[in-house]
C-alpha cells in the first residue's frame, strides 16, 4: 500500500507512524504532509528518512491508497478534494466529516463494514471518547438492545495535543518551585485541578465533546434508541483517558454474561479483581492498544443496567490505530 499521512508532526501523526509500523502495516511508498512550519522536516520510519512535504493546493495523492489524515477540521474540509481526487481513500481524524450522511463514522470493532460505503472516497475517524466507549457497549448490545447510557469522562491532557501535554507538565514544576503556572491550552490550570468542561457549550449545557458522544454513538451503532448523556472532564493526567460508565438494557443482564460477554469482545482486556485492587489505571496502560475494562457490578439504582470504568489510550485507540484498523479491515476485505 501506498499510504500518506498528512499533519505528521502532530502528536496523532507521530503516533501514526509508530502503530503503522507496529502493527506491520503493509507500506510500499510513505509520505509525510504538513503546514509550511512542518515542511522540510525529517522522520525516520522503517530505518528510511522521510522529508515532510508542504500540503497544499497542487498536492499530488495519485497513486497513493490511504492517506490518514490528522491536521483539524479546518484542513480536513480545505483540502479533502485534493486528497481524494484521484481516488485515495482519506481516513479522517477530525470532526469534519463525522455527521455528514455520506461519510461512515467507522470503528472497526463495531461497524466495519460500513467503510465500504464511502461514495466521497472518505471515512471518519470517531471521538476518541466515542471510540473507547462504543468498543465496550457493542458485546452488551448483543446481549441486550441498549436504552440508555451515562458516562462520565476523565480526559487526559494529550486529548488536547503535544501542546497541551508540555503545559500540563510546566506547570506541575512551577507548582514545585513555588511559582505561579502558565495558563495557554486549558480554560484554568490543569494541574492539581479538574476541569469540568471539554470543547465549548452548546445551547442546551452540553458540550461540544458530551454531544459527539450523544450523536456518535448513535450512528456507529445504527441505532437511534440509544440515548446518551455525558459529562466530560478534563483531568492532570498526561496520556489515556478513563471512562465511568452506566448501561441500561431492556433486559436485566447478571455481572456474569456481561464479563463473559467481554472477554469474548475483540478490542477488550479485562482487568477486574477487587479482592487484588485490580483495574484499569491510565497510569499504567498508556501505550496499551486494547479499551481495558474494570468494576464490573451491578447498579444498585437500576435493576436493568451494569455499570463498569473503562481506560484507553486516546492516541492509539482513540485515534491514530483505530485509522489504521480502518484500513487493514478495508484491505482484508472483510464485507
Amino acid at each position: 500500500m501506498n499510504v500518506a499521512i498528512v499533519g505528521a508532526s502532530g502528536a496523532v501523526g507521530q503516533e501514526l507512524l509508530k502503530v503503522l509500523d507496529d502493527v506491520n502495516f503493509p507500506v510500499s511508498t510513505l509520505r509525510l504532509f504538513g503546514s509550511a512550519r512542518s515542511a522540510g522536516k525529517s522522520y525516520t520510519f522503517r530505518g528510511k528518512e522521510v522529508k515532510v512535504e508542504l500540503l497544499s493546493h497542487e498536492s499530488d495523492f495519485s497513486g497513493v491508497d490511504f492517506a490518514f489524515v490528522s491536521a483539524g477540521a479546518g484542513t480536513s474540509k480545505e483540502y479533502a478534494e485534493v486528497i481524494t481526487r484521484h481516488g485515495t481513500v482519506m481516513i479522517d481524524n477530525s470532526s469534519a466529516f463525522r455527521m455528514d450522511s455520506d461519510v461512515p463514522l467507522v470503528v472497526p470493532e463495531v461497524n466495519g463494514d460500513d467503510a465500504f460505503n464511502a461514495p466521497r472516497g472518505i471515512i471518519a475517524n470517531p471521538n476518541c471518547t466515542t471510540i473507547q466507549m462504543v468498543v465496550t457497549l457493542e458485546p452488551i448490545q448483543k446481549l441486550s438492545p441498549i436504552r440508555r447510557v451515562h458516562v462520565a469522562t476523565y480526559q487526559a491532557a494529550s486529548g488536547a495535543g503535544a501542546v497541551a501535554m508540555d503545559e500540563l507538565m510546566e506547570q506541575f514544576k512551577s507548582i514545585s518551585a513555588g511559582e505561579e503556572p502558565k495558563v495557554e491550552k486549558f480554560y484554568y490550570q490543569l494541574a492539581a485541578n479538574l476541569i469540568p468542561q471539554v470543547d465549548v457549550f452548546m445551547e442546551n449545557g452540553y458540550t461540544k465533546e458530551e454531544m459527539k458522544m450523544f450523536n456518535e454513538t448513535r450512528k456507529i451503532m445504527h441505532s437511534d434508541e440509544i440515548a446518551v448523556s455525558a459529562t466530560c472532564v478534563r483531568v492532570p493526567v498526561l496520556r489515556a483517558h478513563s471512562e465511568a460508565i452506566w448501561v441500561e438494557t431492556e433486559r436485566p443482564l447478571s455481572v456474569e454474561e456481561v464479563r463473559e460477554a467481554f472477554e469474548k469482545a475483540p478490542g477488550v482486556v479485562v482487568k477486574d479483581s477487587p479482592a487484588d485492587k485490580e483495574y484499569p489505571m491510565p497510569l499504567f496502560l498508556s501505550g496499551e492498544d486494547p479499551v481495558y475494562v474494570g468494576r464490573l457490578r451491578k447498579d444498585l439504582a437500576n435493576p436493568n443496567a451494569i455499570t463498569f470504568w473503562s481506560v484507553s489510550d486516546q492516541i492509539r485507540k482513540g485515534a491514530a490505530l483505530n485509522a489504521v484498523q480502518i484500513a487493514l479491515y478495508m484491505i482484508e476485505g472483510k464485507k
